[in-house]
C-alpha cells in the first residue's frame, strides 16, 4: 500500500538524470572531431533517449496501477426495493 506520491518522484528523478546524460551525449559528440568519438556520442544520446522515453512509459504505467478503480454499482435485491 505505498502511494503513488512516493514512487512518482523518484520517476521523475531518475528521467531527469538521464536527459542531463543526453545533453552530456549531444556535447561529446558534438566537440570531438574523430569518427569513433562522434559514432559513440550518437550512440550514447540514442541509448539515452530510450532510456527517458521508456522511464516515461514506466512511470505511466506506475500511476495507472495505483489509480483506485471504480466498483460496479451493486444492484438492489428485489425484496430491497420500496
Amino acid at each position: 500500500n505505498v502511494t503513488p506520491a512516493l514512487h512518482t518522484p523518484l520517476m521523475a528523478v531518475t528521467n531527469a538524470i538521464s536527459a542531463i546524460v543526453i545533453v552530456g551525449a549531444m556535447l561529446a559528440a558534438g566537440l570531438t572531431e574523430g569518427a569513433l568519438g562522434k559514432t559513440m556520442g550518437v550512440v550514447a544520446v540514442a541509448l539515452a533517449a530510450v532510456n527517458v522515453f521508456g522511464g516515461f512509459l514506466v512511470t505511466q504505467r506506475m500511476l495507472e496501477m495505483f489509480k483506485k478503480k471504480d466498483k460496479a454499482p451493486v444492484k438492489a435485491a428485489e425484496g430491497d426495493k420500496q
